[in-house]
């Protein structure tokens, strides 16, 4: 079977069920400093994790730089019913998070020909909907970026989330705000490490997260009422020990083997009360 990742060169620009659901939805996308992206050569996009359509915004900022940015995401999205015909019609990557080897291989071809491939360091989708602490990233962009010689772009977006994410929650309410914002290219140091990149890169998405939510024209009159607005900021959304909780669950399902040591730590940190 001819895997999707391995078409030619010439990628399709956007697959139309993407364009057309946020014309449906009348989303209202905002994409600022489109320019800090590198017009050509190799680059690792790196990006925070909200909603399961975050790959469609996230390559905005490559459409308008005339590029295409190639993802790399879990393997089970592409046999998905909604994300699967999206994914596979961009020819995006399929991670095998249990031996992600060959998309590691196909990763660093596409870079090597001067492609722009994109990277979720969170792995999953943080309930907090803010950016995961930064011992919670994945080293992968970085290793990519310093093996290669690509810069390192931080991309940040907020407001998907709102349309379709975790725990069940869609709305097919029009209108809503979508921010995405790109940061300054991070260039490895000589001698720099993977988990020193890293490092770097939480400082960056923070930073271009927090300018989001500072900006976000909609943001709610009553946040505690509100399961989408950050819990740091007042909002409803899961907060500390308990989104911790129920991310260390998301990860341990995704990577489709619920270790009982995983689970055994989530349930530790169950809350003995259940919150009305």
């Amino acid at each position: 079977m001819t895997n999707p990742a391995c078409a030619g060169p010439d990628l399709p620009p956007r697959h139309p069920g993407a364009s057309g659901l946020f014309r449906a939805l009348g989303l209202r996308i905002e994409v600022a400093h489109a320019d800090r992206l590198p017009a050509d050569g190799p680059v690792v996009v790196a990006a925070n994790h909200q909603s399961f359509l975050d790959f469609a915004v996230v390559g905005l900022p490559g459409v308008e730089r005339g590029r295409l940015v190639r993802f790399m995401a879990k393997e089970s999205v592409f046999r998905s019913r909604l994300g699967g015909p999206l994914m596979r019609g961009m020819h995006h990557i399929p991670v095998d998070r249990r031996s992600g080897t060959a998309a590691a291989v196909l990763a660093h071809r596409a870079l090597r020909a001067g492609e722009v491939v994109g990277v979720y360091p969170e792995a999953t989708i943080g309930h907090a909907f803010a950016l995961k602490d930064r011992e919670d990233l994945r080293l992968g962009a970085a290793h990519l970026a310093i093996a290669t010689g690509a810069p390192l772009v931080p991309v940040a977006h907020f407001g998907l989330h709102r349309v379709l994410t975790v725990g069940g929650r869609w709305s097919l309410r029009r209108g809503r705000w979508v921010g995405v914002v790109v940061g300054e290219p991070l260039h490895p140091l000589p001698g720099e490490s993977a988990a020193g990149l890293t490092g770097r890169l939480h400082t960056a998405l923070a930073a271009l997260v927090e300018d989001l939510l500072d900006r976000y024209p909609d943001a709610p009159p009553d946040p505690a009422t509100a399961w989408w607005w950050p819990a740091h900021r007042g909002g409803g959304a899961p907060g500390g020990a308990e989104a911790h909780r129920l991310d260390l669950l998301s990860v341990a399902h995704a990577d489709g083997t619920l270790a009982d040591n995983v689970v055994a730590q989530a349930k530790s940190l169950t809350p003995r009360r259940t919150r009305r």
